[in-house]
């Protein structure tokens, strides 16, 4: 028998029968607090499993998620119906639309349900057909307006098999949560049990989770291991998309200290990045309003809300770029800065709420997880941003915004923070690169234009280098760097590797074009050879360094001949012509050969040196591999 896993979370006003409904249905009462049995309402979330029998002999195993009604509880509300496939709008036939139903259904569609089953509860009251009717008008302009409605009551049973046909139903149009390799689990609840340690639950999404796995907790961003994982009580080897998940991380302590967990906190992997407290978000506000506004106050910039993201909440605040405010039926692009960091990926959706948690007051979805201001600065980025909101499922809009927005980003990392699996990154970038929009140098993808502009600074850069110092090799790469200081090392290394692919190559710390051979200025032509006739007077024994590199134009004229090989710089202060140099070598070897090993003074008065040249010139041999020290003696290497 083929299993699908699915979440359906309940949402309405309080006392509208939720818990009462979830029981009907599934044998279980989600309500396990004491203050909840004397209370009799919903406070904290609540779980349970119901096992249906769908089309084609396949077993519908469904997490619920309920959740509570009371105007004070919204926060767990929230926390309750993120990464669901169905809601469960229940709505209580003596008092119909209520403020909290319209509070729940305006957060269902700012968290992007677009799916519900109505169930009309407490049936047996009456004023089913006016309710009904009633429920039909405050749909009519929602994603769920063609919603069924399930009339029901818990204290007769009518109509719970109606609703869970209706479920079945609702469900065999649903899509199974997608693997994407990319697993997070937002922790819903955190407890400790005796000889177990901490266990964490939560809604799996995105991949999945094994027993035995090293797992990232963020924001915090350290590591843990699963010991084992379950689903509603059942031991599994992994969790799948869409499943109620408990793990038991036996290393890690409840609380809020660092290294601890809590509620809110993400189970993650390592290699999906980091944190972040600057968001840019695509912000949108409902132009319904339910009987407990007052008049609808648009939303200003600079105010401090709460968001609330996955089951966690941050205080934040708003960004406005454009608009001084947001008006009731509005969007905009805004950066939203939180107090603390979330792990968010791009495409997730979220809630505002007002700095006293009275009033739901706008939602929207996440267009970069890592957005700072700077990033908005221009009408085109702005423009890319805009059209990314109005498409975040069309990949390769997503990667060609992103690349864009950012200039260069590393291959691994594009969309990284997404929906998006890594093969369905891989392919937009390569239909891209295809098209020429992009170019991927060393795993650096850049938008073609900006990597071209980027290349021909670049070769101006070197070009110029060589006008300006023809002697050199080529412009040092340290002076490219600082003249390109902008670029991250990663992007330089791959602009280096893309030049040295074409016309130009590396030479040592240098780079240059291929056909660039270093030539000495006409006017240090006279230079030159005032230089080599004073290395050249006394080949073993030359002047000090200091004495011929008197000025500017000396030094340069030196650099030129050491960077062509003619002459070796032996030490600080001593350059021999290279032609010295091997002569001077050839009498240490022969020397050494046939009267044994030498000590410098012996080596010195044979070829009528000084100890100045003498000392570090053996040192040079002794660090080509030449001769070897032994005492105040040098021998041969090889002997």
């Amino acid at each position: 028998m083929i299993e699908k896993h699915f979440i359906l979370a309940t949402a309405g006003h309080v006392d509208h029968g939720k818990s009462a409904l979830v029981k009907a249905l599934t044998g279980t009462d989600p309500d396990r607090l004491p203050e909840e049995k004397a209370r009799q309402i919903t406070i904290e979330l609540g779980f349970a499993q119901l096992i249906l029998h769908g089309p084609n002999e396949r077993r519908l195993y469904i997490g619920i998620v309920d959740v509570p009604g009371h105007e004070d509880f919204v926060r767990n509300m929230i926390a309750g119906v993120g990464s669901i496939d169905l809601a469960l709008l229940v709505v209580a036939s003596d008092d119909g639309w209520m403020p909290q139903t319209e509070e729940h259904l305006q957060i269902l569609t700012y968290l992007g349900v677009r799916r519900a089953v109505i169930a009309l509860t407490k049936s047996d009251l009456g004023k089913i057909d006016n309710v009904s009717a009633q429920i039909r008008k405050q749909l009519g302009d929602t994603a769920f307006a063609h919603s069924r409605i399930i009339p029901t009551s818990v204290r007769t049973s009518e109509g719970i098999e109606n609703l869970k046909s209706a479920l079945v139903s609702a469900f065999s149009t649903v899509q199974l949560q997608r693997d994407l390799g990319k697993p997070r689990l937002f922790i819903d609840r955190a407890f400790t049990l005796h000889g177990i340690g901490t266990v964490v639950t939560g809604t799996l999404t995105g991949g999945q989770l094994y027993r035995g796995q090293s797992v990232v907790v963020q924001p915090q961003n350290f590591e843990a291991r699963i010991r084992s994982i379950q689903s509603h009580g059942f031991e599994l080897e992994s969790a799948q998309p869409g499943m109620r998940t408990a793990i038991n991380l036996p290393d890690v302590a409840i609380g809020d200290a660092p290294g601890q967990i809590k509620r809110g906190d993400v189970i993650t992997v390592v290699d999906l990045g980091k944190s972040s407290a600057s968001l840019i978000v695509l912000l949108e506000k409902s132009s319904r309003f339910g009987r407990k506004d007052i008049a609808p106050r648009p939303l200003k910039n600079g105010t401090s809300v709460y968001l609330h993201h996955g089951t966690s909440r941050f205080p934040a605040k708003i960004n406005l770029l454009e608009d001084r405010a947001l008006e009731p039926g509005k969007q905009t692009i805004a950066q939203i800065k939180l107090e603390s960091p979330a792990f968010a990926f791009l495409g997730d959706r979220f809630v505002l709420r007002d700095a006293c948690e009275q009033h739901t007051v706008a939602g929207g979805i996440v267009l970069d997880p890592d957005g700072d201001r700077g990033k908005l600065r221009s009408a085109t980025q702005r423009k890319l941003f805009t059209a990314t909101a109005g498409a975040p499922d069309d990949i390769d809009l997503c990667v060609r915004s992103e690349i864009l927005v950012n200039g260069f980003v590393r291959e691994q990392t594009v969309l990284r923070k997404s929906h998006f699996s890594t093969d369905e990154i891989t392919q937009a970038l390569q239909r891209l690169q295809r098209s020429g929009e992009i170019v991927i140098h060393q795993e650096i993808a850049a938008y073609a234009k900006a990597w071209q502009t980027l290349r021909g600074r670049a070769i101006a850069l070197i070009d110029d280098g060589h006008k300006r110092n023809p002697e050199r090799a080529g412009l040092d790469l340290n002076e490219l760097r600082t003249a390109l200081r902008d670029e991250p090392s990663d992007v330089f290394e791959a602009l280096i590797s893309d030049l040295c692919a074409a016309d130009f190559a590396r030479r040592g710390s240098a780079i240059a074009r291929v056909s660039h051979r270093p030539v000495l200025p006409a006017n240090l032509q006279p230079v030159a050879m005032k230089i080599r006739d004073a290395l050249s007077a006394k080949p073993f024994d030359p002047p000090a360094r200091k004495e011929f590199e008197v000025d500017r134009h000396a030094q340069q004229v030196v650099r030129f001949l050491i960077a062509t090989g003619e002459a070796i710089e032996v030490g600080s202060d001593l350059v021999l012509l290279r032609e010295n140099f091997e002569r001077l070598k050839c009498s240490v070897v022969d020397f050494i050969s046939k009267n044994g090993p030498a000590t410098v003074s012996e080596l010195r008065q044979h070829i009528q040196s000084s100890r100045r040249v003498m000392v570090p010139f053996l040192e040079r041999l002794d660090r080509d591999g030449v001769t070897r020290r032994a005492g105040d003696r040098r021998r041969l290497s090889n002997q």
